[in-house]
């Protein structure tokens, strides 16, 4: 019985060795499983001719029903000056507007933001009745467009790339990337429900701020805070900004290169303890790739993470959104396996996982614009270029949706 016992314990070699590899294959198809079930790509349109839009830069707006609202650059049924367009919860593409160019407006870069009445408010690059610097359009419910302002140049405003801030009151709140009463550096500006521009703050250049490219971020005490592409004190790297509800505007940093950061281009994110995230186009401490940045209330900088080109990610444009557990997401505008960009997480431990490299087609490439989270936890963006690669010189840029 003992040998019978002991026999029976016994593996043959080569019994092992299959057993072991089909240990193996079950482990792997386990981790498969699981990276499947962690995350799910998918695009909920592509963008296939100049009709219904081309090159989506901005972020998403998503409505309770789950609809999502966006702006394309070019495209559109008259001229290809732009489009506002409607993607339902079934995929289906609505044009709700296209620009016509001067004296309409012209070239959407921004988002739209909106009010409960179901109005949306948005900026366009060129175009308007003051020689084509740019516009402030609202988009009522019904389809009808009013242009609110028409920048105009020097001493007024230009080339306004940001997303809206809208008040309780409605009032308006955004930035121009030139433009201004002190050397057409940029301006922050209010527009009043009744059309009235005024300009909060016209910015000088080196030591003050030079070209502020993304919108403002607004607290519950009326202080605004933004970013400037160039200029500060620190060599022309760019700034970090804030400015109070009298008009009275702060450098809270000035970057310095690398490994600092290099020329901020997305607007800021504010926790509940008052430290701001963003991110640099480049600079950083690997390799000048760009970087995420927090800064402390008292002005403390710290480099959360520096990107370090392919594989990891390269060239982040957007601003960062935050979930409930303290992690962030983002996008960059190159990098990742393939070189066309990435989305991005940043845990709370300062680990970054790419979810997502863009491979061109069909998925997309280039993403210019921010993420937005739903309930649920899933992201949903725009890729500038890419998806059908029939349409447009590079492809006209898709919408995507990514599970976590």
């Amino acid at each position: 019985m003992k040998n019978k016992t002991k026999r029976f314990s016994r593996i043959h070699p080569h019994t092992a060795r299959a057993l072991l590899a089909a240990a193996i294959l079950f482990a792997l198809a386990l981790v498969a499983a699981k990276s499947a079930e962690a995350q799910t790509f998918t695009v909920l349109y592509t963008f296939t001719s100049t009709a219904d839009g081309e090159q989506p830069d901005a972020s998403l707006f998503q409505d309770a029903a789950g609809n999502l609202y966006g702006t394309t650059q070019y495209g559109g049924a008259k001229g290809g000056f732009g489009t506002v367009f409607k993607l339902s919860t079934k995929g289906e593409e609505t044009v709700l507007l296209s620009f016509a160019g001067t004296p309409d407006a012209e070239d959407p870069y921004s988002g739209l933001t909106r009010d409960k009445a179901g109005n949306f408010y948005g900026t366009t690059l060129y175009g308007g009745a003051q020689g084509g610097f740019g516009t402030v359009f609202k988009l009522h419910p019904g389809g009808k467009e009013t242009i609110l302002h028409s920048f105009a140049g020097t001493p007024d405003g230009e080339d306004p790339r940001s997303v809206l801030v809208r008040d309780a009151a409605g009032n308006l709140y955004g930035t121009t990337q030139y433009g201004g009463t002190n050397g057409g550096f940029g301006t922050i500006f209010k527009l009043d429900t009744n059309g009235k521009l005024t300009l909060l703050h016209s910015f000088a250049g080196t030591p003050d701020g030079e070209d502020p490219y993304a919108g403002l971020l607004r607290d519950k005490a009326g202080n605004f805070y933004g970013t400037t592409q160039f200029g500060g004190t620190g060599g022309g790297f760019g700034t970090v900004f804030k400015m109070d509800a009298k008009g009275k505007l702060t450098l809270l940093h000035s970057f310095r290169g690398t490994p600092d950061g290099v020329n901020p281009l997305a607007g800021l994110l504010q926790d509940a303890a008052g430290n701001l995230y963003g991110t640099t186009e480049y600079g950083g401490a690997d390799g000048g790739y760009g970087a995420v940045f927090k800064l402390t209330a008292k002005g403390k900088l710290t480099l959360l993470h520096s990107f370090a080109g392919m594989p990891d990610g390269e060239n982040p444009y957007s601003r960062l959104i935050r979930d409930a557990a303290g992690n962030f997401y983002g996008t960059t505008f190159y990098g990742g396996t393939s070189g066309y960009g990435t989305v991005f997480k940043l845990d709370t431990a300062g680990k970054l996982t790419i979810l997502h490299s863009f491979n061109y087609s069909p998925d997309g490439a280039h993403p210019i614009a921010g993420l937005i989270i739903d309930k649920a936890g899933n992201l949903y963006g725009t890729t500038s270029a890419g998806g059908d690669l029939s349409c447009g010189f590079s492809g006209c840029g898709t919408v995507f949706k990514l599970t976590p």
